[in-house]
């Protein structure tokens, strides 16, 4: 075994969504960041897709978790359970064994549970374990240079967090994080719809609004949406018809909070990545890259270029898999110096 090179794997842990990487096979999993279990038992029943499925049409014998909200853990013991059942539905539990592990992270999670998700990993087999920041990994991931020696400007919008930072010279020289992404855009929608045409609608059917007829700009083609609910004065089934306009003007309020911290971000830059973030713009990644026009509305509202990173929903993964040639030379430094005190 000694002279077997160790199977390098990289997870993105992200509030949405948990993606896995093994090396010489690509990503191997895609899933959302959700687990279903049997109350009675506590056993699991479904991870995933198929946990899911269940959200807002289970019973009182089934709890639907997350086990990250925000960008934060909640559950440590249910993302424990998350990852055995994934690698176990994977079969691929043998190849975890003396593995090198790189996690990818958000920024807001405490150094107590990044030792934690440690733990997690070596009890699952892995011999060494890295944790990476998730905006450095999507900056990676998205094209961006993060190794030469210019600023640039990152805006990671994932599922619970959206990270904000300047990366120069292969690491993160500052970084800001708020609890609006993905997740709290759903939840707007959710609040509108129900302030606005009293239908109450589930989180599932807030994030389809989102995604069909949510933008920050006009486009082509634009068409109302049915969405159907609960009544909240009858409590009957009802349908109402919306608008990408009135879609447009909920999602404004929460991303112009984004630019404001992007704004707080610029003003505590250092001078010189400041000239090189005016010449190099903005990178959006992360599923709210997605929303139409975003990238217009950040350049319009900064003056800045702004543009969507390559394959913004995998830049994270993506980056953990560009990381990997690091992660060997830090083994392979590390391996060195334990050699050179061991005699």
């Amino acid at each position: 075994m000694a002279n077997k090179k160790p199977t390098f794997v990289s997870m993105d842990l992200g509030t949405a969504n948990t993606l896995v990487y093994i090396a010489g096979q690509g990503i191997v999993y895609n899933e959302p960041s959700i687990v279903a279990y049997r109350i009675k038992e506590n056993k699991i029943i479904a991870v995933g897709e198929e946990a899911y499925k269940m959200i807002g049409k289970g019973n009182k014998t089934i709890r639907v978790v997350r086990p990250m909200v925000d960008g934060v853990i909640t559950d440590i013991r249910a993302t424990e359970a998350q990852l055995r059942y994934i690698f176990s539905k994977l079969r691929i539990t043998k190849q975890l064994r003396h593995s090198i592990m790189l996690l990818a992270c958000p920024s807001v999670i405490t150094e107590l549970e990044k030792t934690a998700l440690k733990k997690i990993a070596v009890n699952l087999g892995a011999d060494q374990v890295f944790v990476e920041e998730e905006v450095k990994m999507a900056a990676l991931g998205g094209g961006v240079n993060i190794y030469a020696p210019t600023g640039n400007l990152i805006v990671d919008m994932g599922g619970g967090t959206t990270d904000i930072a300047v990366l120069a010279s292969g690491d993160i020289v500052l970084s800001k994080s708020i609890k609006v992404a993905g997740n709290y855009l759903n939840d707007e929608c959710q609040k509108f719809i129900r302030s606005q045409y009293g239908l109450e609608i589930g989180s599932k059917t807030a994030e389809s609004i989102k995604v069909n007829v949510g933008s920050l700009a006009k486009y082509p083609d634009e068409r109302r949406m049915k969405v159907y609910g609960r009544d909240v004065v009858s409590g009957l089934p009802r349908e109402i018809e919306i608008t990408p306009e009135e879609v447009r003007e909920v999602l404004k309020v929460p991303v112009s909070r984004i630019i404001d911290l992007t704004v707080q971000v610029l003003e505590d830059t250092p001078p010189e990545l400041a000239g090189d973030i005016f010449r190099n713009g903005i990178t959006i990644c992360g599923g709210g890259a997605l929303i139409r026009g975003i990238d217009k509305y950040f350049a319009d509202t900064l003056q800045l270029p702004t543009k969507i990173g390559e394959q913004p929903l995998l830049a994270v993964i993506n980056g953990t898999k560009k990381f990997e040639s690091e992660i060997w030379e830090i083994v392979k430094a590390q391996r060195l110096h334990d050699d050179i005190m061991s005699r």
